[in-house]
């Protein structure tokens, strides 16, 4: 859970961020991005286990490369301050959540933005 892609233009910064196994339920995932360029996202992973069940069959797994089950945070910082209001989000099927957010024009915002799939 983390590896992230950061993108930069003119007017805004383009985040990528893998998040395997994590649940898109409102209830359990958050994507907070703050004015200073600060983003923290939590959830929940559902893989990462030590047994799973699959097809009537018992799986013992023998690497344990992905998160643990359960709550994760993860946060990393944006390459300047930005305008939280104008965030976009799109979290895929393919578990990578995706955000565009505009690069801030004064530094007199100090609000966040809560985004939820």
């Amino acid at each position: 859970v983390g590896l992230v892609d950061i993108g930069i233009c003119e007017d805004a910064y383009l985040f990528r961020i893998a998040l395997p196994g994590v649940k898109k339920d409102q209830r359990d995932f958050s994507c907070e991005v703050e004015s200073d360029g600060k983003v923290l996202i939590r959830g929940t992973t559902t893989t990462g286990e030590q047994r799973v069940i699959k097809n009537s069959r018992t799986f013992f797994m023998k690497t344990q490369s992905l998160c643990p089950p359960g709550p994760f945070t993860v946060s990393f910082q944006l390459p300047g301050p930005v305008e939280p209001r104008q965030f976009t989000g799109n979290f895929g099927s393919d578990a990578i959540l995706e955000g565009i957010v505009m690069k801030q024009k004064d530094r007199m915002n100090s609000a966040y933005l809560v985004f939820q799939p």
